[in-house]
C-alpha cells in the first residue's frame, strides 16, 4: 500500500515538473526566448547551461550537509518553494519589464534562473535520497520507470501546450505566460511530492569541521572505493551520444527534406521511444546491470544506423533508440549507486557520481569541433568507440543480488 501511494506522488511530480520544464527546454524554446532580448549567441549559450548545468556545482556541498540529516523532506520543501518563486519570477519580470528594458529583463531572467537552477542542486541530494528511503531495490527500478514514462508522456503535451500559447499571444507576453503557467503547473507535482512520509534515518555521519576536510574524505572515498571508480566511468561514459547527438539533425537535413512535419516527427518518435522503453525496464527491474548493458548496446546500434543509412527510416529509427535508451541509462546509474553507497554516505556518493559525470553534459563542445575538422562519419565513429568504452565498464560493474 505505502508502494503504490508513494509510486503516485513520484509519478506526479514527474509528469509536472516535465509538464512545467518542458516549455523552457534548452535546444529549442529558451535560446528563442533568450535571443528575443539579446542578438548574442555567446549569452544565449551562458542561459542554456545555466538551466542543464547550473545545479551539478553545489551538490557536493549539499552533500556536506545532507549526510546528517535524519531527515531531508522539511530541507526539499523549501528548495520546492525555491523553485516555484523563481521560475514564477521569470515570467512575471518577462511582463513587466519585457522589451522597455531589454538589458534589465535578462538580468533579472538570469538573476531567477540562477535560483531555480542552483536550488535544483539540493534537491537532486534530498530527492534521491527520499528515493532511496521509501522504495526498496525492486521498487526504485520500477516507480522511476513509471515516472519517465509518464515525464515522457507530459514533454509531448507541453509541447502542444508551449504551441497554443505562443500563437495565442505575441512576444515578450507569450513568453512571460509560459512560465507563469508552468510555475503553477510544477507546483503541482511537488505538492504531490511533499506528503511523502520520510522514514527517520538512524545511520548518519558526522559533519566534518570544514567543506575542505569534507571534500578530501569525499575524494578519499572515490579513491578507496573501486566499485564507484567503475560505476562512475560507466555513468561518464553513458553521456558520450551527446558528442554526436546535436549534429545528426544537421547531418539529416543534407540528404533528406527536413519538413516542419518531419522535424516533429522526430521530437514525437524519440518521446514513443522513451515511453516503451519504460515500460521495459519496468519490467526488467531490478536487474540493472542488465539495463545499462541493453541501453549501451542500442545507443551504439543507433549510431551504427546513421552511420550506414541516410534515409528518413533510419533516422526515424535513430532517435526511437536514443528515446529508449537514454532513461535506461539514468535508472540503471542511479540505482547500481544505491547499491554500492553504505546508507551514512549516500548523499556523498550521489553527489561525486553527478559533479564528476556533469563533464559529459558538455560532450557536444567537443563534438562540434571533431565535426568541424574531420566531418561527421570521423564524428560518429568516434562517438561509438567511445560509447564501446562505457560498455566495456558497465560489463565490469559488480552488482549484487541480480
Amino acid at each position: 500500500m505505502n508502494y503504490k501511494r508513494n509510486n503516485i506522488k513520484n509519478i506526479l511530480h514527474g509528469f509536472f515538473l516535465a509538464l512545467a520544464m518542458t516549455i523552457a527546454e534548452p535546444s529549442t524554446i529558451l535560446p528563442l526566448i533568450v535571443h528575443h532580448f539579446s542578438d548574442s549567441a555567446v549569452v544565449v549559450g551562458i542561459f542554456a547551461s545555466l538551466l542543464r548545468g547550473g545545479a551539478i556545482v553545489v551538490q557536493l556541498f549539499a552533500a556536506f550537509y545532507a549526510q546528517t540529516f535524519k531527515k531531508v523532506m522539511p530541507y526539499l520543501k523549501k528548495v520546492f518553494a525555491a523553485r516555484v518563486i523563481s521560475w514564477f519570477l521569470i515570467g512575471l519580470s518577462i511582463l513587466l519589464v519585457g522589451d522597455k528594458n531589454p538589458t534589465l529583463t535578462l538580468i533579472l531572467f538570469g538573476i531567477f534562473l540562477f535560483i531555480f537552477s542552483f536550488s535544483a542542486g539540493f534537491g537532486a541530494i534530498y530527492f534521491m535520497e527520499i528515493i532511496a528511503k521509501v522504495f526498496d531495490k525492486k521498487e526504485r527500478g520500477k516507480t522511476m520507470a513509471n515516472r519517465q514514462f509518464f515525464s515522457a508522456l507530459a514533454a509531448i503535451i507541453s509541447g502542444g501546450i508551449a504551441g497554443w500559447v505562443l500563437s495565442s499571444f505575441s512576444p515578450p507576453k507569450s513568453y512571460a505566460y509560459l512560465f507563469m503557467i508552468s510555475a503553477i503547473l510544477m507546483s503541482i507535482g511537488m505538492i504531490a511530492f511533499s506528503t511523502i512520509k520520510e522514514p527517520i534515518k538512524e545511520n548518519v555521519s558526522m559533519k566534518e569541521k570544514s567543506f575542505r576536510e569534507f571534500l578530501k574524505n569525499a575524494f578519499l572515498l572515490l579513491k578507496e572505493d573501486k566499485k564507484l571508480q567503475v560505476q562512475i566511468l560507466a555513468m561518464l561514459f553513458s553521456y558520450s551520444f551527446l558528442f554526436a547527438l546535436p549534429f545528426v539533425i544537421l547531418e539529416a537535413k543534407k540528404t533528406i527534406t527536413l519538413t516542419g512535419w518531419l522535424i516533429g516527427g522526430f521530437v514525437t518518435i524519440t518521446m514513443i521511444g522513451a515511453l516503451i522503453g519504460n515500460l521495459f525496464w519496468k519490467k526488467l527491474a531490478p536487474k540493472y546491470k542488465e539495463i545499462f548493458l541493453i541501453s549501451y548496446i542500442l545507443m551504439i546500434l543507433a549510431f551504427l544506423l546513421v552511420l550506414l543509412f541516410t534515409n528518413e527510416i533510419s533516422y526515424f529509427l535513430f532517435f526511437f533508440l536514443v528515446g529508449f535508451s537514454m532513461d535506461g541509462f539514468k535508472i540503471a546509474g542511479m540505482n547500481i549507486l544505491f547499491e554500492i553507497a553504505p546508507e551514512d554516505k549516500r548523499p556523498v556518493y550521489v553527489a561525486l557520481q553527478n559533479n564528476l559525470t556533469s563533464i559529459g553534459l558538455f560532450f557536444s563542445i567537443p563534438g562540434g569541433f571533431i565535426l568541424e575538422k574531420f566531418g561527421f562519419k570521423v564524428l560518429d565513429i568516434f562517438t561509438i568507440i567511445m560509447l564501446m568504452v562505457g560498455l566495456f565498464f558497465a560489463l565490469k560493474l559488480k552488482v549484487e543480488n541480480e
